[in-house]
């Protein structure tokens, strides 16, 4: 077999018209910040009949070229999308090969965004998010990759829904060593896909399966990491921000104390051997992840504490499930903190994963106290505020139901940019080689083990640094939709 290119039977048409659009893109979005610095205000002409007319200045007019263009670029890559799934698989480049492997991934996007604009008069904050150009395209960027970290490989599970072509670890070809993407196999077996789609890396593996796989592995670790972290700096951020005092003091003192010490040293320190042998990220692990348990159960008994029958049921369903998942977070096989037996521990989290996820959680934490903190600071001070204390609800009610909900907006805002943060996070800890194993497809070690060969094969680990700044690129975007939409509440 031929190697295949990258566009196939749909070269020939779509490929002058995207480089166009691409240009007028790039040149109208360079006039058009020329323009906004040189160019005057719109002009008022006054008609005959005493009448307004506004005559757009040519800023205007480069910002609507600028518009048009982008819309362009993003119906030439629909045509390519459409086109590459509908087109006969000899007529398929590695774009309509990818396209028809990420079918499971369009579709679920095309359901999520019709319903969502279909309902987003109801559903609060979010269904305003599409009602902004940026935040949905932010969003649809962040939900492309959660779909595909979702659909990555469903076999598993009984379900026969897979985007990757090969097994990203196991799957070693010979002769496919560092092979440019489109590359045939030598001789595939029955039922093997045909094709390594976007190249094969140094170890002959396929980058596509590899990129697919990895994003399950980031996006597994980064908004759960980061939402911990956020649990952390809620619990201590509302009361030492409410209440001030020592304890205000006391708290913000260990942040600082935790934010002047350098982050990657203290990844080293703790994938050093002999700290891992010693359980010191374990016992971490026992303080860090109580920290959901004792949100929720104040949460709900500030808030039913005047229906103490309902209150009981809802703390003990919280305090039984919230427990076991709390165990069986902090329980691992084969360590000092080795408790649960194997038929009830319902998590067996590898050291490094462990490792790597409380590290980020310790790191995120003090930041988010901060900003939990002087949110809290200015809140605390508003009218509603005053009128739950004169109603005589207890602070933590007014903590927890007053001051917290009104602080949603930056706080989603900055959970979305902190996710990002996370993912370069690990990517940078990934690249260090420190934590995740070796042979992980997260995209941090795909670029570390392709990175001593990019001047002659490029694609290994382009391809994963490309996937980090396209999400991390969503997710910034989403928060910019989701600030600018919630100034509007």
């Amino acid at each position: 077999m031929e190697p295949i290119t990258w566009t196939g039977s749909l070269g020939p048409i779509l490929n002058p018209a995207m480089l166009a659009a691409v240009s007028a893109l790039i040149v109208t979005s360079l006039a058009s910040v020329v323009l906004s610095i040189f160019s005057g205000e719109d002009k008022m002409i006054v008609n005959a009949d005493h009448t307004l007319t506004v005559v757009p200045s040519p800023a205007v007019w480069a910002k609507r070229l600028t518009l048009w263009s982008l819309f362009a670029v993003i119906g030439l890559v629909l045509a390519y999308i459409v086109g590459g799934i509908l087109m006969p698989a000899g007529g398929k480049g590695i774009f309509g090969r990818m396209a028809t492997q990420l079918l499971p991934v369009w579709i679920a996007l095309i359901v999520t965004f019709a319903l969502s604009i279909a309902f987003k008069r109801h559903l609060g904050l979010y269904g305003h998010l599409f009602d902004n150009t940026v935040g949905m395209i932010g969003f649809g960027l962040v939900m492309f990759w959660v779909f595909t970290a979702i659909f990555a490989d469903l076999r598993g599970f009984g379900i026969p829904i897979h985007v990757v072509t090969f097994d990203p670890i196991q799957d070693v070809i010979s002769g496919m060593k560092n092979k440019p993407p489109g590359t045939p196999l030598p001789s595939p077996g029955e039922g093997q896909y045909d094709y390594y789609l976007l190249g094969g890396d140094a170890l002959a593996r396929d980058v596509f399966s590899r990129m697919v796989m990895g994003a399950r592995v980031v996006l597994t670790i980064a908004p759960l990491a980061t939402l911990f972290a956020f649990m952390v700096g809620i619990t201590l951020g509302v009361p030492a921000g409410y209440m001030g005092g020592w304890f205000d003091t006391i708290l913000s003192f260990l942040a600082n104390l935790v934010l002047a010490f350098p982050v990657i040293l203290l990844f080293f320190l703790l994938v050093t051997p002999e700290i891992a042998a010693a359980g010191i990220p374990t016992y971490m692990a026992m303080v860090l992840f109580l920290f959901p348990l004792i949100f929720l159960i104040v949460l709900l008994n500030a808030r039913y504490h005047t229906k103490p029958r309902m209150r009981t049921i809802l703390l003990a369903i919280v305090a039984g499930i919230g427990g076991w998942l709390y165990l069986s977070l902090i329980s691992q096989a084969r360590t000092p903190i080795s408790f649960l037996p194997e038929w009830i521990d319902a998590f067996d989290i590898s050291s490094g994963i462990l490792i790597v996820f409380v590290s980020v959680v310790f790191v995120n934490s003090p930041t988010v106290f901060r900003i939990v903190r002087g949110l809290t600071l200015d809140i605390r001070s508003r009218d509603y505020v005053a009128a739950a204390q004169t109603r005589g609800e207890g602070p933590w009610y007014i903590m927890l139901w007053e001051i917290l909900p009104n602080a949603r907006g930056p706080l989603l805002v900055d959970f979305c940019l902190r996710i990002g943060y996370t993912t370069i996070l690990l990517g940078t800890l990934g690249f260090f080689g420190l934590g995740l194993p070796p042979e992980s497809p997260d995209w941090g070690t795909s670029i570390n083990g392709g990175r001593g060969l990019l001047q002659f094969f490029p694609f290994p680990p382009l391809v994963p640094a490309v996937a980090i700044m396209s999400l991390v690129l969503g997710l910034n975007l989403l928060a910019d939709g989701l600030r600018e939409e919630s100034l509007k509440d």
